[in-house]
């Protein structure tokens, strides 16, 4: 199945290159058709609300151009309320409105979509999911704080990620490449234009590093494209994505403050982890309108990946190979009435994953020699959900929504029942799950300039097949539910046109069925956190050339449960802080235009203090970067840019953990330099 379907979707990338190389393009000199800028995330549908219950960011084309990330961690931790660690290379853990997760609940607290679709089933989330997302092509990159709305399901819990391709009616023909510090080297490429069959647009990011850690080199090629077309009077959309991965990893630099020392910092201590994987994927949007109030809107999707990778993280640096196949829809009817809208849908997944896991090492203590697990599953998930949004009063809008999904599993073990070690192999099995996720939310319009907003939602996550089927002795099935997250928040926006913009929003959380993995790689089930915080961001305009844009917030995130696996720094006892969640996080940046032609941009990046271990022994310091940006446009057609990232060649850790016994970090980079050229034409 895997392999088939790999050469069916490589065909039909090849077949639509040729298509739009060998179609005429639109002149340079064409300026693109004007358009507002759409939001999809909410609703499903291509619509923009600045009145959204949702608190939403967004990172546009010009800003997303202006970072030009190495990392898409680069560009996300602008946003309020998001905290993304590199780990090397590709690799990241993530943060939204929460901790820093590891282990399923860093898999599967977060969903990644591409145009609405998961960029993987829910079931087999993958803790460095972004790393298959198309960010270096994107238009722009939606993130919504908090639970999701009825329009998406499980993984949709502290919040999700939304890249969006562009739409070949506004995208550019461009050129750009890249070279800087520690043999970073990139290459992009985007065409568009009119094709036999619709407007058409290829994309193609090229990037490679030697590392600046030893051994730690990477190679990542995305290849793109989307073709927009009519038939009758529904319109179509055809988007494809291929991203693969090879990167030599370098793991974790051990000791207190070892990330002081750039020389231990550089080393490698396991030259011999690797991160090789990759992800294709298909969808075809459809939408028909019915009648003048009534339109129908699916979407076709299929999607392969497969991923192999040495567990550098843990003492028996095991070899994980897994991956999974699925093909899916999703479907809505839109009733869209003169102070309403409805929307009912249903969405189904259909997925076969398989994973292994072996040892080469000697056995080390637990950690024993061999095969771990080898095992597949198959999953099925049904969901139905209902939305409405209601314009009450001409200043009040109400909206609403529920969603119920159902998720099942079929399992299949193809290693000797029984335990092994700290491995406990489960026989034959099949397990079900039922969800259901409603939210409520308004917004009120004081005036033309200021509106307050409110929502209530649930999020909801079904347990990832990793945390079901990689159990340890004394552990079961039976123990773990799905997650759920209840959620309230408030807030406001204030927009004064060009002058300035800001909305602050105030949260509080509670989770239940909480599944945590502790320091020693032990899973903790029924577990409870409570989360609380506020969320600034806003613009100001000082002068025409002058200025200021920004994130701050500011969140506590507790265990309202005692307990834990283990003892010491492991005994979890309630009012705790949970470990790696900085109480403080700010992105600030000065955007200077001193002539017609040139900008220049500083940044200064805050992650505050935080604890590296659950029982609040250990902790880290936190930091401080700077970052400054220069890009000066030659005519209309080419732009040099300069970027100076890490400015004062601080000391830092893009990540501090306390585990096994041992304070260990991933240590940020010193100062970097890289110069870019683009070419539009």
């Amino acid at each position: 199945m895997s392999r088939l379907f790999r050469l069916v979707l490589l065909g039909s990338v090849t077949g639509f290159v040729s298509v739009i190389g060998s179609q005429s393009v639109a002149s340079a000199q064409e300026a693109p058709a004007a358009r507002d800028v759409v939001v999809v995330t909410g609703a499903r549908a291509e619509t923009l609300r600045s009145d959204s219950t949702l608190a939403t960011a967004i990172l546009e084309a010009d800003a997303l151009e202006r970072v030009g990330a190495h990392h898409v961690s680069e560009a996300l931790n602008r946003l309020p309320g998001v905290n993304i660690n590199r780990g090397n290379g590709a690799e990241h853990l993530t943060a939204i409105r929460s901790p820093v997760f590891t282990g399923g609940q860093g898999a599967g607290s977060f969903l990644y979509l591409e145009d609405g679709v998961p960029l993987r089933a829910a079931g087999f989330a993958n803790i460095n999911g972004l790393f298959e997302g198309a960010d270096g092509l994107a238009d722009r990159i939606e993130v919504v704080r908090g639970p999701g709305s009825a329009a998406y399901g499980s993984n949709a819990l502290h919040g999700l990620v939304n890249i969006i391709t562009p739409d070949p009616q506004d995208a550019q023909r461009s050129v750009q490449l890249e070279a800087g510090s520690y043999g970073r080297a990139s290459a992009q490429a985007n065409l568009s234009g009119e094709t036999g069959f619709g407007a058409g647009w290829l994309g193609l990011d090229m990037r490679h590093e030697d590392g600046w850690r030893d051994d730690a080199s990477l190679d990542r090629r995305v290849l793109q494209t989307r073709l927009d077309g009519q038939l009758g009077q529904t319109d179509w959309s055809l988007r494809l994505s291929g991203v693969d991965l090879e990167q030599e990893t370098a793991t974790y630099v051990g000791g207190f403050e070892a990330y002081l020392d750039e020389a231990a910092s550089r080393r490698n201590a396991d030259p011999e982890a690797f991160r090789n994987a990759y992800a294709l994927r298909a969808a075809l949007h459809l939408n028909r309108p019915i009648t003048e109030t009534l339109s129908a809107q699916a979407t076709l999707f299929t999607r392969s990946n497969e991923m192999q990778f040495r567990m550098h993280f843990l003492p028996s640096e095991a070899l994980e190979t897994s991956g999974h196949d699925s093909v899916g829809f999703q479907s809505a009817l839109v009733w869209a009435l003169d102070d309403s809208v409805f929307r009912l849908g249903l969405d189904t997944d259909f997925t076969e994953g398989a994973l292994r896991e072996f040892q080469t090492r000697p056995t080390i203590g637990p950690f024993v020699q061999g095969l771990h697990y080898d095992y597949t599953v198959q999953s099925r998930t049904v969901a139905a959900f209902a939305m409405a949004e209601h314009q009450l009063t001409p200043r009040l809008r109400l909206d609403a929504g529920v969603r119920w999904e159902n998720t099942r599993y079929a399992y299949s073990n193809r290693a000797p029942v029984g335990e092994v070690g700290r491995y406990l192999r489960l026989a034959d099995r099949d397990d079900s799950f039922d969800t259901l996720a409603p939210h409520a939310g308004w917004v009120f319009d004081v005036n033309d300039s200021l509106s307050l907003f409110g929502r209530v939602a649930r999020g909801v996550r079904a347990p990832q097949t990793a945390e079901l089927y990689r159990l340890q002795p004394g552990q079961s099935v039976e123990g773990i539910e799905p997650e759920t997250l209840d959620s309230a928040e408030t807030g406001l926006r204030l927009d004064l046109g060009g002058a300035a913009q800001l909305e602050l929003t105030g949260y509080v959380m509670r989770k239940d069925n909480v599944i945590l993995r502790d320091a020693d790689g032990l899973t903790v089930t029924g577990a409870k956190t409570r989360h609380h915080g506020v969320e600034l961001e806003g613009g100001w305009s000082i002068t025409d050339a002058l200025m200021l844009s920004g994130a701050v917030s500011w969140a506590v995130h507790e265990y309202d449960f005692n307990g834990g696996a283990g003892a010491g720094s492991e005994r979890i006892q309630k009012g705790a802080r949970i470990d790696t969640a900085p109480e403080w996080l700010s992105s600030l940046r000065l955007f200077w235009r001193p002539v017609d032609r040139i900008t220049v941009e500083t940044e200064w990046a805050h992650v505050g203090e935080y604890f590296a271990d659950a029982g609040n022994t250990a902790a880290y310091n936190g930091h401080d970067l700077f970052h400054v940006r220069l890009s000066k446009d030659i005519q209309d057609q080419i732009r040099i840019s300069l970027a100076v990232r890490n400015l004062l060649d601080e000391r830092y850790a893009e990540r501090a953990d306390f585990a096994f016994g041992r304070y260990r970090y991933f240590p940020g980079e010193g100062r970097t330099i890289s110069v870019s050229a683009g070419w539009s034409f």
